[in-house]
C-alpha cells in the first residue's frame, strides 16, 4: 500500500522549477534532504535556484528542457536518471475569453498543462515501478474542479490534470504497492502569474502564499496524502456538484468567482518552464 515517499536522500525532479511555486517546491524539498533536479526553459533562473539550494547546504542540478517536446523529455530523462519523486509543476495561463485566445495560445495551454504530464510521467514511471517506490505529483488547480470565466482553456486543461492523476492512481493501485500519486488543487497563488486576479471574500477564498502551498505539497508527498484542495472553501466544490446546475452557478456567482479574472494582467511573455497557476 502506498504510504508516501520519504525525501531524505530521495531524488526529486521538478518541472518549471526556476521561479514561483516551482522554486519554492525545490527549496522545500531540499530542506527535507532531497537531491533536487530542476527542468525549465529559463536556464539562468534555474541555475540561480540551484545556487540557492547549494548555499543552504542542499544538492541540486538543472537542465534546460521544454516539457512539451516529447523526444526532448525522453532524452533529458535518460540523462537525469531515475527519480523517486516527479513534480509536474510547469504550467501556463492565457486569461482570455474563448473568442479572444488565439489557436496557438489554446494549443500551448494544453501542450504544457496537460500533454506534458504524459511525456514527463511516462519517462520516469517505469523506473519507479521497477523499484516499487515513488510519487508522481501534479500541481493542478481549483479551476480543475469548477469552470471559471476567462479560463476556458486553462480550466479545461486542469480538469484534465485532475482526471489524469485520478486515473493513474487507479492504475497504480493494481500495478504497485509502493508507487502513488498526489494532486494539489489550489486557488490563486501569489506567484505573480495571476497578477491582477482578485477575490471578493479574502477570508473565505484568500490568495494563497507560495511558501505555504509548497510546504503543504512536500509534506503531502512524504506522508502519502493523495489530494489537497485549498483553501478550505474550495473543498466543498465536489460535494456542491449535487446541486442543480443553476444553483451551483449561482453559488459561484455569489462568491464572485467569475469576476476574479476581470483585472488579470499576468506576465506578458511567459515561458514553457514557468509555473503559473490558480
Amino acid at each position: 500500500m502506498y504510504r508516501g515517499t520519504p525525501l531524505h536522500e530521495a531524488r526529486v525532479l521538478i518541472t518549471g522549477g526556476a521561479r514561483g511555486l516551482g522554486r519554492q517546491l525545490a527549496l522545500e524539498a531540499a530542506r527535507h534532504g532531497a537531491v533536487v533536479t530542476i527542468w525549465d526553459l529559463d536556464q539562468t533562473r534555474a541555475e540561480a535556484v540551484v545556487d540557492e539550494l547549494r548555499a543552504a547546504g542542499g544538492i541540486g542540478s538543472c537542465a534546460r528542457v521544454d516539457v512539451t517536446a516529447q523526444e526532448q523529455v525522453a532524452a533529458a530523462a535518460l540523462e537525469a536518471g531515475g527519480q523517486d519523486v516527479v513534480i509536474n509543476n510547469a504550467g501556463i495561463v492565457t486569461g482570455k475569453r474563448l473568442l479572444e485566445a488565439s489557436d496557438a495560445e489554446i494549443r500551448r495551454t494544453f501542450d504544457l498543462n496537460t500533454l506534458a504530464l504524459f511525456w514527463v510521467t511516462r519517462a520516469f514511471l517505469p523506473g519507479m515501478l521497477e523499484r516499487d517506490r515513488g510519487t508522481v505529483a501534479t500541481i493542478a488547480s481549483a479551476a480543475g474542479l469548477a469552470g471559471v470565466a476567462r479560463q476556458t482553456d486553462y480550466s479545461a486543461s486542469k480538469w484534465a490534470a485532475v482526471g489524469f492523476t485520478e486515473s493513474l492512481r487507479a492504475e497504480l493501485r493494481t500495478d504497485s504497492q509502493g508507487v502513488g500519486t498526489f494532486v494539489m488543487c489550489p486557488f490563486y497563488i501569489d506567484t505573480g502569474m495571476f497578477d491582477g486576479a482578485s477575490t471578493k471574500f479574502p477570508r473565505l477564498l484568500p490568495i494563497l502564499k507560495e511558501q505555504e502551498v509548497a510546504r503543504q505539497a512536500i509534506a503531502a508527498i512524504e506522508s502519502g496524502t493523495e489530494q489537497i484542495i485549498t483553501p478550505w472553501l474550495a473543498r466543498l466544490l465536489p460535494a456542491a456538484r449535487i446541486l442543480p446546475v443553476r444553483l451551483f452557478d449561482r453559488g459561484l456567482d455569489l462568491l464572485g468567482i467569475n469576476h476574479t479574472m476581470d483585472e488579470f494582467v499576468g506576465h506578458h511573455e511567459p515561458s514553457a518552464g514557468e509555473a503559473m497557476r490558480g
